[in-house]
């Protein structure tokens, strides 16, 4: 069977009297690696589950949910790939007008996906059919979390959903554990002792040791929101947490400790299930999935990242502790993805959530968890953390080594400062072999007051890899070039420091054709800065730009070469006394 059954018809085809899983997604059905749905499907279906998928069903159409009929164990609930917010609005609360995860791009997924899926059936099937969440966005708004849409705190999804059991963070572990209980007769509502996972209860008199977050009710104070948000930060690595409790007026929504991460025999098996990296047959008939075209020929190295960005969800949904896939397992699946008819030998990318970043960085992460009281990484990096791209280079090495690979290009995230640490040997070899023409970064800005509240490395470190990075390059013949990633309006970012930002690009020559305005998302350290205007490591009151006047006048700076933005630059430029820089910012 090529694909999964999507269908009643499609089950009947293959013998499939009853499914045991049907997994519902917002994303359109792709068979890739990449999309969490078709990875927890095809591990469900390694441990000899039955498992179908209905991809962004109609909220419409109520039949649309019975696609596959009643599963034998359960539903799988997932916004898919992106929180549903993210995906259908922009930075300005605006629709955005394209889905790159939907055939042809068309807006297929309703705002809060997971609650209106998971509601869609239990209103078809009942109370006595458990449903089951996760994705990046059941699991950024387990507990109660800052929405920017409604500019408000609201309650755990779990409540909003009405689902039985939440899977947070990478789910395969907790999944396989969950299938085996109730394929054992147990029922969903007995599954309160899995880590990984999240649930609702009305008494704790069964819980014996855990952690009291503040109550729903008391989040309206800012300060305890900051404690509560922050309690869950630094629960979030199994050999250092602790259950987790956060009360509600009628009942308690519990966190059990993380699940423990893949190893890398788990995460070699992972990877070395039946993909097609193709999307669903019937598609191709009315279009494309435009979001598979950029990863279709990308290999994931890794998981995790202890670089802990305070923008970045990948903290809090990840982890800080790296699992890293086996070379061998990599080069497998470089050569499943040469037997593909379109591939023409390029590698897009071998990373992950940070490319250079591997699984014996820190002893003291992996072992213990992380430090509650300083980062791996940041503005300044810890003393302890281990440097060497030994793995990572030894990889792309057997990826490129192979007979009909053209190139293999890195584009997924090279973290400068930690490949500065490093022998030269390795920025040589990514200049020489993996860069085609443009390596992007992410410095995300130069101001360092900035820097320091996103948890990103003194700029210096920065304009030190690219002059590092240019001798290469000149050494080796090749004109190829550093690409700022930015970002205007951050927590602590005033027009001042715009301004700077705007001067920097100016003295290096760049013009950025696409600028990121600062965009609020659930449960990362920065959504928290903004919505209660504090520094949470310090308490103390910062500047945030959320007017859209103001956030208008940041990003027009950082774009200021725009003939579209020139009234606005000089706006800027008037508030801050320095009309003499009107004729040079043009």
């Amino acid at each position: 069977m090529k694909f999964l059954c999507t269908n009643k018809k499609e089950l009947r085809a293959n013998n499939i009297e009853q499914v045991d899983f049907v997994v519902v997604s917002g994303d359109a059905y792709v068979d890739h690696p990449s999309f969490g749905t078709s990875l927890i499907a095809r591990y469900l279906e390694s441990f000899n589950y039955t498992v179908a998928i209905i991809a962004q069903p109609s909220v419409n159409d109520k039949n649309s949910i019975k696609k596959c009929g009643k599963p034998r164990l359960a539903f799988l609930v997932s916004s898919g790939n992106i929180d549903s917010m993210v995906n259908n609005y922009y930075v300005s609360r605006k629709k955005r007008k394209k889905d790159v995860y939907s055939v042809n791009d068309k807006i297929r997924r309703p705002d809060y996906a997971t609650s209106v899926y998971s509601k869609m059936i239990r209103e078809a099937y009942g109370d006595e059919m458990a449903i089951i969440i996760g994705g990046i966005e059941a699991s950024l708004r387990r507990f109660a979390h800052y929405d920017y849409w409604q500019d408000k705190i609201l309650p755990s999804i779990l409540l909003t959903s009405d689902a039985d059991l939440l899977v947070y963070s990478m789910g395969e572990k907790a999944i396989i554990e969950i299938a085996d209980y109730l394929n054992s007769g147990l029922s969903i509502k007995d599954l309160t002792f899995i880590n990984g996972t999240s649930y609702k209860i009305n008494t704790l008199e069964n819980i014996s040791e855990y952690k009291l977050l503040p109550s729903f009710n008391d989040l309206k104070d800012k300060d305890k929101y900051i404690d509560s948000f922050l309690q869950q930060y630094y629960n979030n690595e199994h050999q250092s947490a602790q259950i987790l409790i956060e009360p509600y007026n009628d009942c308690f929504i519990v966190q059990n400790i993380p699940m423990p991460i893949l190893s890398q025999n788990e995460l070699d098996h992972l990877y070395d299930l039946p993909f097609t990296y193709e999307s669903y047959d019937e598609y191709h008939k009315l279009g494309s999935v435009n979001a598979l075209k950029e990863i279709k020929y990308s290999i994931s190295i890794n998981r995790g990242c202890n670089g802990a960005c305070h923008f970045c969800a990948l903290t809090f949904h990840q982890g800080k502790q790296i699992s890293m896939r086996s070379k061998n397992s990599c080069v497998d699946e470089a050569h499943k993805m040469m037997s593909l008819p379109d591939f023409k030998g390029y590698i897009h990318d071998v990373g992950g959530p940070t490319a250079n970043f591997n699984d014996e960085m820190c002893d003291k992460l992996n072992k213990h968890g992380s430090c509650r009281d300083k980062s791996c990484l940041g503005y300044n990096m810890c003393q302890n953390l281990k440097v060497d791209h030994s793995k990572y280079f030894d990889t792309l090495k057997a990826v490129r080594e192979i007979e009909g690979i053209k190139k293999v290009f890195v584009r997924s995230g090279i973290r400068y400062d930690y490949l500065l640490k490093d022998d030269k040997k390795y920025l040589l070899e990514l200049a020489k072999y993996h860069v085609s023409g443009q390596l992007r970064l992410a410095p995300e800005h130069c101001s360092n007051n900035v820097l320091r509240l996103m948890n990103k490395p003194n700029i210096n470190k920065y304009k030190k890899f690219v002059s590092e990075f240019d001798k290469v390059n000149k050494s080796l013949g090749l004109k190829q070039y550093a690409l700022p990633y930015l970002m205007s309006s951050h927590p602590g970012s005033k027009l001042e420091d715009a301004l700077e930002l705007a001067l920097f690009l100016k003295e290096i020559n760049y013009k950025p054709q696409q600028a990121q305005d600062f965009y609020p998302t659930p449960s990362t350290i920065s959504t928290l800065m903004y919505y209660t205007n504090k520094n949470p490591f310090t308490k103390k009151e910062i500047y945030v730009a959320k007017s859209e006047e103001e956030k208008k006048l940041q990003n027009a700076l950082l774009q200021y070469h725009l003939p579209k933005n020139r009234e606005l630059v000089k706006k800027a430029l008037t508030i801050l006394n320095r009309k003499d820089l009107i004729p040079i910012l043009k």
